[in-house]
């Protein structure tokens, strides 16, 4: 290793002996080029493993050489490779010299001997080199190193069109690091020219203020006014060059969108020099303000959200009304288009950053009320819904908050930094700019007090319950006098609230209500951390609700006689509210008792109709009146007096529907948990009160909450509410569309009769009263007379069509609204079904599930109509049918559920709609498992057990037997008219899929049934419901369960059976397979496969001979020779009888057709061996002779012809070949049988083995060429020798001799070698 400084990590001295070494070496620097960055660490990690490990002086020399060289490669991945590598292989051996490797990077990257064209990668080699020097660590140690890499940096610096600034930024890098000895003796020198121009690009101005801040003892002032003039950097005298060199830096930056670092300094350097007010009054706000330009401007903003940590509280307080500031919040508010950047996210960061790192409270609270107090016309620009003062710290919160409801009350605008846009100084004549402002305050801070609750800040229960009072009471009460006793009352506004003001408070307080029915529980407290495990909510931590704090709130003000209620009470709604106290009291003591859940949800719901008193009282004194009532009820002993009063029940769904009408996100919650609790004591009656609302022939009992909907309506667009739900904004462009349709409509319309009658009377009019004869003009009375009554005319006409429009919008809107509303009625059903999915009301959901899919099905399909079907699908699908649980109480029912049964499966069968016809097949099948999973009372008698081999092998096997409570006669005769109507009739909405569902869940209904499979496989209607006969048949007997219902005897009758019925289906297929026999075809072939395997591996005694012929005449070139897919189906089917597929020879006809010399084809003929009476004596001529089959008929072309097996045949790998001819003498080797073949199915050879083997053999016959295949044919005659019985040979020997004479001639044709690929 110390031979590397002598030789100056020179040449290496025997290359060749490196690279013998091996590829694995070299391979290393091929991947610290690649793109990858993960390729290019893992290759350096292995070099420097492998270097470690060897200590050989040859590969470090030359590892050092190839990575110099690396350095200013022309990839642009490939140089901050071999720069890492460098530095890495640097720090690991320390033992070998900077200098000498300094050296050698100028010598290779030379800037001035290189070719022009490659000054640029010189460039970039000589930086490369200097940064991977540096990032080793040990450039710092080495003074004489530093010293020359310096100055090369300097001279790179003049490269700018290559590297830009990257010099001049890596040279302030290496200064940072370097300790302040180091840069007194060795760079201060060097770098004093650098210093000195300063003032001349932002860059030496950057390495400037990095040095004052890194070295303040050598950069003193005495140096600095030797270096530029003056003992300071910022001071009026360089503030305009000063502004200058921002701006540019701003510029070059604008793409990085971050703060330039020299900005950030001499931030940094005016504070330490005191100068900070200077530098922010006169260079930025009277310096880079001026320039209107995007960059700057944010810059400016950067660098104050930047400067907040670095200030000082009286700091703060200047930036925080300062110019920048107020260009910020114009900035703010003029870009609320979507397609405009938007600096307040990054300057809501900036604020979190600071709160969260900042300890100091007046600081923290000066910055969140600087931003809270930058408003437009009195509208703050921060968010009211910000996220930043989760970061407050409890002290600082709370001060907040105060200030926060002090402005509310006395709004102070001398201390907020107030402007207007330019379009607001335009249309701000006829307002009243103060009330405006007060008006947008107020509605900001209301918000933001609500929205403090909301936010995941660090709070105490007594905050939240401040915040609440105050936003209640500012909703719904006044201060008549001040008194101590009502914290709310203390202070008078100054300017007191107005109607509009109370209503903007009163909707967020509901927004505020509905966070605290949700919020976690508040505290440290052991029992708070108990409740929170128990996931409670709305409750505080010793376990009241918000909600009846508030309203205890509420009763200490209606008792006071210092404050007023917005809308007073009368004495029937005082009595109403002192009744619901007293109530919820009463409840308070049960809760302990009953159910808590129970008890808790009631007192949400009478509580939270309590407040809606403040409200709209005379719509929530019905609503209360009755809920006292249903309250007592529910938790009453005594039973019902009367039979014909409505149970409380009845009533409370009423009071629940009434409410689920409301736009109050908060009242449907609530309501939906108040249902959920009374689900178990629903009732018949009750249940049926909402499906009544599903109905679509009952949509007229709903206009009472249509009108309800409507009115809250047009109090939600007025007044803002945040408790609303999102999605009317999509239905009111939707309503806008429709509109202009409804517009262009309205403009093709044809004129009525009537108004074309009342049109020519007035005209008729008009020209009686201007004279008898008609040439005669019209006076100016008549004219005006005239004209007046046409105007009154069609201005009757523009009211009816007015009229007309009103009332078709009218109609429209009360259907989106009614289908809104049907929608939220579905959430209860769900709930039902989930909660009360045992109870036997159950049943009476499904047929007007049923109903209002199918009558969704047949309408428009608008989206909001397709979200109330794929909700309702969805709720029948989930909720009803693929539920676990059911009701176990059926024996009572029984009669009717089979009775409803058998109404289900006509109406799917009558059905014409196979989408409708799947749900109420579904309903029946939902109904089959209710029967067979109740057990009766009166049959108490166990299923038969199973033998122990069955039952290990097939799970559950008991309940497969059990039957319950299904009448099994009933349900199959149900069944099997379903299943013959889907075989026999033409067009029926039901599916295979349908009854393979029931096949595969009721395992007990195939026995019954699949007698019917069995015939319709040759009685079907058609082609298809035969094909779908043997589709199902497949299913079924695939079924290992079907073995459990039927004996061994039944078994292979049913076999035997249904092969016999396919075979008698496949003779009705004539010679030609059409189309429409196409998918019978290969149903059948299908079956017959599952079937032949049957019999094959349980050695099943069926006579296979009919089949067999039947089989073998199907084989017709014009049936199932011209479908791959019907021919791959037909010779699985084959194999099982023990047949083989033929092979075909394509090259068989070649030699024959090279011996003929060349004929040009005549345009428009037929070649001769192509036309009818010429094909078999071309055949013949080829040396092949049709084979007579059994009845003395030719062979079909498909099977393989005689004397041309393949080698595999030879060899005896396929069944029927020469070498499997003792095995099987009854069948011959072209796959037809003899005339004593066996009767029953033999053999089940293994088709999946047969397959792969001429899966083998095809990919072996590509890999020969054409050319290959014609050189490798022999005579046809040794081929067929010992492998064809001597009868055919008898018959065949002419032909065999002219092919021998025929061979001999090839053979002598074929000397010369053919090329093989």
């Amino acid at each position: 290793m110390a031979e590397l400084g002598g030789q100056g990590g020179g040449v290496v001295a025997d290359p060749r002996g490196v690279l013998r070494q091996g590829r694995a070496f070299l391979d290393f620097f091929w991947d610290i080029a690649k793109p990858e960055q993960e390729v290019r660490l893992a290759a350096t990690e292995n070099l420097l493993r492998h270097l470690k490990e060897g200590r050989k002086d040859d590969e470090l020399k030359y590892t050092l050489k190839r990575l110099v060289e690396g350095l200013g490669a022309t990839r642009e991945a490939a140089r901050p490779g071999f720069s890492l590598a460098l530095a890495q292989v640097l720090q690991a051996f320390e033992e070998i010299p900077m200098c000498s490797v300094l050296e050698q990077i100028k010598e290779k990257h030379n800037l001035e001997k290189v070719k022009k064209k490659l000054v640029r990668n010189a460039a970039f080699g000589n930086f490369f080199g200097v940064v991977a020097l540096f990032q080793s660590g040990r450039l710092i140690k080495d003074r004489k190193a530093l010293l020359e890499s310096i100055q090369l940096l300097q001279q790179l610096a003049h490269h700018q069109a290559h590297l830009r600034d990257l010099p001049r930024k890596t040279l302030i890098d290496i200064m940072s690091e370097v300790p302040e000895a180091v840069f007194e003796e060795v760079l201060f020198g060097i770098l004093q020219s650098d210093l000195a121009s300063a003032f001349t690009s932002p860059d030496n101005l950057h390495l400037l203020l990095v040095g004052i801040q890194k070295f303040p003892s050598v950069l003193k002032p005495k140096n600095l006014k030797k270096l530029f003039g003056s003992p300071t950097v910022v001071n009026e005298k360089n503030i305009p060059r000063l502004v200058e060199l921002l701006q540019s830096a701003a510029k070059s930056e604008k793409k990085d969108k971050k703060l330039p670092s020299v900005v950030f300094d001499l931030l940094q350097v005016s504070l330490k020099e005191g100068a900070f007010e200077l530098f922010w009054k006169e260079g930025v706000e009277d310096g880079l303000l001026k320039e209107k330009s995007g960059p700057v401007s944010y810059m400016c903003y950067r660098l104050l959200g930047s400067a907040l940590p670095l200030l000082s509280l009286d700091q703060l307080q200047m930036v925080l009304k300062g110019k920048v500031m107020q260009q910020y919040g114009e900035h703010v508010v003029t870009t609320q288009l979507p397609d405009r950047f938007k600096f307040a996210p990054e300057m809501e960061g900036y604020i979190d950053e600071f709160l969260n790192s900042c300890d100091d409270l007046e600081r923290q609270l000066a910055v969140i009320i600087g931003f809270s107090t930058l408003t437009n016309q009195g509208y703050p620009v921060l968010s009211s819904s910000s996220r930043v003062v989760r970061h407050l710290q409890p002290v600082a919160l709370q001060k907040y908050v105060d200030w926060l409801k002090d402005m509310f009350l006395r709004p102070d605008f001398d201390c907020c930094l107030d402007f207007s846009s330019n379009r607001q100084k335009q249309n701000q004549e006829n307002v009243n700019i103060p009330q405006h402002k007060i008006a947008r305050l107020r509605k900001w801070i209301i918000h933001r007090l609500a929205n403090i609750i909301e936010s995941p800040v660090k709070k105490e229960e007594s905050l939240v319950m401040d915040i609440s009072r105050f936003c209640f009471f500012h909703a719904f009460f006044e201060t008549k006098k001040k008194t101590s006793q009502i914290c709310e009352a203390n202070v008078l506004p100054s300017d007191p609230l107005d109607e509009e003001a109370h209503s903007v408070a009163e909707n967020y307080f509901f927004g505020l209500l509905q966070t605290l029915n949700t919020l976690t529980v508040l505290g440290d407290t052991a029992k708070a951390a108990a409740l929170r495990e128990k996931h409670i909510h709305g409750v505080t931590a010793d376990g009241k609700l918000w909600i009846f704090l508030i309203v205890e709130y509420a009763n200490k003000l209606l008792s006071s006689e210092h404050v007023k209620a917005v809308k007073p009470f009368t004495k029937g709604q005082r009595d109403a509210w002192e009744r619901t106290l007293q109530s919820v009291k009463n409840l308070q003591k049960k809760e302990n008792k009953s159910d808590s859940a129970k008890v808790i949800a009631f007192q949400q719901l009478l509580l939270l109709m309590a407040i809606h008193l403040f409200k709209n009282q005379s719509e929530t004194m019905d609503i209360l009146s009755d809920l006292l009532n249903c309250t007592e009820k529910a938790f009453s002993k005594e039973p019902k007096k009367k039979k014909t009063e409505p149970g409380w029940v009845e009533v409370m769904v009423e009071i629940l529907l009434s409410l689920l009408a409301q736009p109050s996100l908060l009242v449907r919650r609530i309501s939906k948990s108040v249902f959920v609790r009374i689900c178990p004591n629903l009732t018949k009656r009750g249940l049926q009160l909402i499906l009544d609302v599903l109905d679509p022939y009952q949509e007229q009992n709903e206009e009472s909450a249509v009108v309800v909907m409507e009115e809250s309506e047009k109090k939600i667009k007025s007044a803002l509410d945040t408790d609303e739900e999102g999605s009317e904004d999509s239905s009111d462009e939707g309503d806008t569309e429709e509109e202009n349709d409804s517009e262009d409509e309205e403009k093709n319309e044809e004129v009525d009769d009537d108004f074309r009658t009342q049109l020519m009377n007035v005209l008729q009019a008009g020209n009686a009263l201007g004279g008898d004869e008609s040439d005669e003009e019209l006076d100016d009375e008549a004219m005006m007379a005239l004209d007046k009554n046409i105007s009154a005319l069609f201005a009757e006409q523009q009211k009816r069509i007015q009229a007309k429009k009103d009332e078709k919008d009218r109609m429209r809107k009360e259907k989106i609204l009614r289908r809104d509303f049907k929608i939220k009625v579905l959430d209860l059903i769900e709930a039902f079904l989930t909660k009360q999915s045992e109870n036997p009301l159950v049943f009476d959901v499904i047929e007007p599930l049923l109903r209002v899919i199918e009558q969704c099905m047949s309408s428009d399909s608008d989206k909001q109509e397709i979200d109330f079907l794929q909700k309702t699908a969805n709720i029948f699908k989930n909720s009803l049918c693929r539920t676990k649980q059911y009701c176990k109480r059926v024996d009572a029912l029984k009669e009717d559920l089979h009775a409803f049964v058998e109404r289900l499966v006509k109406k799917a069968c009558k059905h014409t709609d196979s989408s409708v016809a799947l749900y109420y097949f579904s309903a029946s099948l939902y109904l089959l498992k209710v029967l067979r999973g109740n057990t009766s009372d009166k049959s108490s008698t166990p299923p038969t057990p199973l033998p122990e081999k069955q039952s290990n092998t097939i799970p559950q096997a008991c309940q497969l037997l059990s039957t319950g409570c299904l009448d099994m006669e009933r349900v199959t005769v149900i069944y099997q008219q379903a299943l013959t109507q889907f075989l026999t009739k033409r067009n029926s909405a039901l599916t295979s899929s349908m009854f393979h569902d029931l096949f595969r869940r009721f395992p007990i209904m195939c026995k019954p049934l699949v007698d019917t499979l069995v015939k319709s496989i040759t009685a079907g209607a058609r082609q298809h419901q035969q094909a779908q006969a043997c589709l199902l048949l497949q299913k079924v007997l695939l079924l290992r369960e079907l073995k459990l219902f039927v004996t061994e005897e039944e078994w292979e009758e049913l076999i035997r059976e249904s092969i016999s019925q396919v075979t008698e289906s496949l003779k009705m297929v004539g010679k030609r397979i059409v189309k429409a026999d196409k998918e019978k075809v290969a149903k059948s072939l299908e079956l017959l496969n599952i079937l032949l395997k049957i019999v094959t591996e349980q050695k099943l005694h069926v006579k296979l001979t009919e089949l067999d012929k039947v089989l073998v005449a199907l084989n017709q070139p014009e049936g199932i020779g011209n479908s791959a897919r019907l021919d791959s189906l037909y010779w699985n089917v084959m194999r099982w009888l023990n047949y083989t597929k033929p092979k075909k020879e394509k090259t068989a006809n070649k030699p024959a057709q090279e011996a003929e010399p060349l004929k040009r084809k005549k345009k428009g003929f037929l070649p001769e061996t192509k036309k009818r009476k010429n094909r078999k004596k071309g055949i013949e001529e080829n040396g092949v002779a049709p084979v007579a089959s059994e009845d003395g008929e030719p062979a079909a072309p498909e099977e393989q012809l005689l004397g041309t097996e393949t080698p595999k045949q030879k060899k005896g790998l396929v069944p029927g070949s020469s070498k499997h001819k003792n095995q099987n003498r009854g069948v011959r080797e072209n796959g037809v049988p003899v005339a004593g073949s066996g009767e029953e199915a033999v053999n089940g050879g293994d088709a999946v083995a047969d397959k792969k083997k001429k899966k083998k053999k095809n990919m072996n016959r590509k890999r020969k060429g054409d050319a290959g295949n014609e050189a490798e044919q022999v005579p046809a005659a040794k081929k067929t020798k010992g492998s064809v019985s001597q009868e055919t040979q008898q018959k065949q020997g002419k032909t065999n001799q002219q092919k021998q004479g025929k061979a001999k001639k090839k053979r002598k044709e074929k000397k010369t070698p053919v090329p093989q690929e």
